[in-house]
């Protein structure tokens, strides 16, 4: 075989495992570009966001003291106004997409997707958000570690101890691994980078608005279950990918039990599994607004300590790359089959 018939036979075979190449590309981009210093999109789509609050749940601000008693009590007109304000920020972009640039040639597709996909994924920005919080508090600089820590979590973080910030950070990790990783990965192999943004979009939302609060109770209710929804199958295959590393039908054990009694199902599978492999407990005691809330002990093993923040990171980083193979080893199969069929 000559150069040339090499080339030709290696382009014909590439278009085949388009969706391999471009998942890889955008873990590259993202390895070595990491997450935008300026003019971030999520930036531009949270003003968005918050224009559309002001406007639609004005109402609701007026009156929160008059209902800060009553936040289970819903207003169907608020969440009928925030479903519509979630379809007003999530869809257009998705849907112009989707009819307007998903049938480039192979290789500008594979350029594009792998640009929508890398903006999505957060995995350099994880590993630096947790080494921000592990540097300081591996030489007991608790202040600025617990500084740090609050970039990550709701919870109160002024008077946490070092294992406090510790399981903070890790819960975050492997929450976090869920949400910006391998749900990004997951919908793109489902839906292309139309469900990406989707996801994207609507787990933003959820972030800001998905509170039970009396000013997003009602309004952002649409917001929480729709990311609930969305996350749902990718967090469970986010479990299977943490659970395989490790201690498998224990973890997934947890996961059953344990998750389903979390306050977040999607987010208490993929802790739970985490946890389980690296052999630690999160969950427990954790202080928002001023109120003690008890959590359900995630995992088993002993408590999280510093040196478990990067082995947390770790985990995901395997969860990425084993979803890549799977993907690889399947788009190999059906290129075999497929070539074998053929007269």
């Amino acid at each position: 075989m000559t150069l040339n018939d090499f080339f030709v036979e290696l382009i014909t075979i590439l278009p085949s495992y388009a969706t391999t190449l471009t998942i890889i590309l955008a873990l590259l981009l993202d390895k070595y570009l990491g997450e935008a210093k300026s003019y971030h999109y999520l930036v531009g789509f949270g003003w968005l966001a918050n224009q559309l609050e002001k406007r639609f749940n004005s109402f609701e601000k007026k009156i929160n003291s008059a209902i800060e008693n009553h936040k289970n009590k819903r207003s169907l007109k608020k969440v009928l106004l925030g479903a519509f304000a979630w379809a007003i920020l999530v869809l257009p972009i998705p849907l112009v997409y989707f009819l307007y640039l998903n049938q480039l040639t192979w290789y500008w597709q594979i350029l594009l997707d792998a640009s929508v996909l890398y903006l999505a994924i957060g995995l350099n920005s994880l590993y630096q958000h947790a080494m921000q919080v592990y540097y300081p508090l591996s030489v007991n600089n608790l202040s600025q570690a617990r500084r740090f820590t609050g970039y990550l979590v709701s919870r109160e973080t002024a008077e946490l101890t070092p294992n406090d910030i510790s399981r903070a950070t890790v819960e975050s990790m492997l929450e976090n691994g869920h949400d910006s990783v391998v749900a990004s990965i997951v919908y793109f192999i489902i839906g292309g980078a139309p469900l990406v943004i989707i996801h994207r979009f609507a787990n933003t939302l959820d972030a800001m608005w998905g509170y039970r609060t009396s000013q997003f109770n009602s309004f952002g209710f649409a917001s929480a279950r729709l990311d609930d929804a969305l996350g749902f199958i990718s967090a469970k295959i986010c479990t299977l990918l943490y659970a395989i590393q490790g201690e498998c039908l224990t973890s997934l054990a947890n996961a059953y039990k344990q998750g389903n009694k979390y306050k977040s199902h999607n987010g208490g599978w993929v802790m739970a599994a985490g946890a389980t492999v690296m052999n630690k407990k999160l969950g427990g005691k954790a202080q928002y607004n001023g109120k003690i809330v008890e959590s359900v002990t995630l995992g088993c093993g002993e408590n999280i300590a510093v040196e478990d923040i990067p082995k947390s990171i770790s985990i995901v980083n395997r969860a990425a790359i084993i979803l890549t193979l799977i993907v690889l080893l399947w788009q190999a199969i059906s290129f075999i089959a497929f070539t074998h069929n053929q007269p």
